[in-house]
């Protein structure tokens, strides 16, 4: 199971994401196709604060995108125990907090796999290896991902 962090939602919708925008629209697009991903709620939100405040998308089409998200894919939300598990990982791994909680929901919800380019490629932190889309030679762990 995967899911994918705020800056892959982004790049899907911003044209202006250069070479990163088709390619994350596809990564999506065979997401969804699998049924072996979801998002979490936080990762919702932080894509329509970004999309309205630095990406300058207007709210009614930032909103449509994540109606469009929701209704494809399931959404996790945060739950009180991921706010003590994203405390503790922030201690002993030394995440940021927000990152700490988006792994937190994302390990509870059973992802194995969490996409992003803000994390360190690579890294497995407790059974949820973190994968960069944009580094070469990441499309066979995707791709084995998404097989399940």
């Amino acid at each position: 199971m995967i899911t994918f962090d705020t800056n892959i939602l982004i790049d899907a919708v911003d044209k202006a994401a250069g070479d990163r925008h088709p390619k994350t629209v596809r990564l999506l697009e065979r997401a969804l196709l699998r049924g072996r991903c979801f998002l979490t709620l936080q990762s919702l939100c932080e894509f329509f604060n970004v999309a309205t405040r630095k990406v300058s998308m207007n709210p009614q089409a930032a909103a449509a995108h994540v109606e469009d998200w929701r209704a494809a894919l399931a959404v996790e939300p945060a739950a009180p125990v991921d706010l003590a598990e994203a405390m503790r990982v922030t201690r002993e791994h030394g995440l940021s907090f927000w990152d700490a909680m988006l792994w937190a929901t994302a390990r509870r919800a059973g992802a194995r796999t969490l996409i992003s380019e803000d994390f360190h490629d690579g890294r497995v932190i407790e059974g949820v290896r973190i994968v960069d889309p944009f580094v070469e030679g990441n499309a066979a762990l995707i791709a084995a991902a998404l097989a399940g």
